[in-house]
């Protein structure tokens, strides 16, 4: 954990309560700079930040900096800030505030809850970039979109396929990227709207249908569309393959 304070004393004191826990303090620092510096040359787990620290940068630039750089948590130290200072902090997503005077078991649980919660999001992560390598890398065309029908993920045989790239589509209705210029257009957005989000039908279109790519040039294809449901059975959105 590095100590960011630049009262030498409470710092030393926060420190001392730190290895009392059992924790290693990997650096101390007084102000921004030096805390950007330590930041990058121990990555520590988390960081402990006072709000207000003297210099050029307060507390809040920095914690927004190290959470930028280097995704490291940042638990606020504070004893008075006013609204303006609070409202910045709330937008860097700290993981905690320490309100002093505070005890060591104020210390404890804040820091225990922010070394949970950060390795709890860092789990999600990682599953949710596994999931996203395995359907990009799929040899199937895959496109998700929201309750609106507007496209939220596709891979890259989808990109192939459409001609467009995820960062063009993303935001788009499907229907509009996928291209299928016939009669079905109307039925598919219809399918994708209404059944799929109503209904929870999974539709099969097995017969050959006509996808105009981004460029012009026609495929041939057959698809499938589904709804996609979460842990609690709505249905956030759908996809099609």
């Amino acid at each position: 954990i590095m100590v960011v304070e630049d009262e030498v004393i409470v710092a030393m004191d926060i420190s001392n309560s730190l290895k009392a826990m059992g924790y290693e303090v990997s650096a101390a620092a007084s102000s921004g700079e030096e805390a950007l510096r330590k930041a990058d040359e121990t990555r520590p787990d988390l960081v402990l930040m006072d709000i207000v620290l003297k210099g050029e940068m307060d507390g809040v630039a920095t914690a927004g900096l190290i959470g930028g750089r280097f995704h490291i948590p940042v638990v606020y130290l504070t004893a008075y800030a006013d609204d303006d200072t609070l409202r910045r902090a709330g937008i860097t997503t700290p993981y905690g505030y320490i309100t002093k005077p505070f005890t060591d078991r104020d210390l404890h649980v804040a820091v225990e809850i922010a070394l949970y919660r950060h390795q709890a999001e860092a789990r999600i992560k990682k599953t949710e970039h596994r999931l996203a390598a395995v359907l990009r890398s799929v040899g199937d065309a895959v496109i998700a979109s929201d309750r609106k029908g507007r496209i939220t993920f596709m891979n890259q045989t989808a990109e192939k396929l459409t001609g467009w790239r995820s960062e063009e589509a993303i935001g788009k209705k499907m229907t509009h990227i996928i291209g299928i210029k016939t009669e079905e257009l109307e039925n598919l957005e219809r399918h994708l709207v209404e059944q799929v989000m109503t209904e929870g039908l999974i539709i099969n279109l097995l017969e050959d249908h006509i996808l105009v790519a981004k460029d012009g040039s026609s495929t041939a294809i057959s698809d499938s569309v589904a709804p996609i449901r979460d842990d609690d059975g709505k249905t956030p959105g759908t996809v099609l393959v």
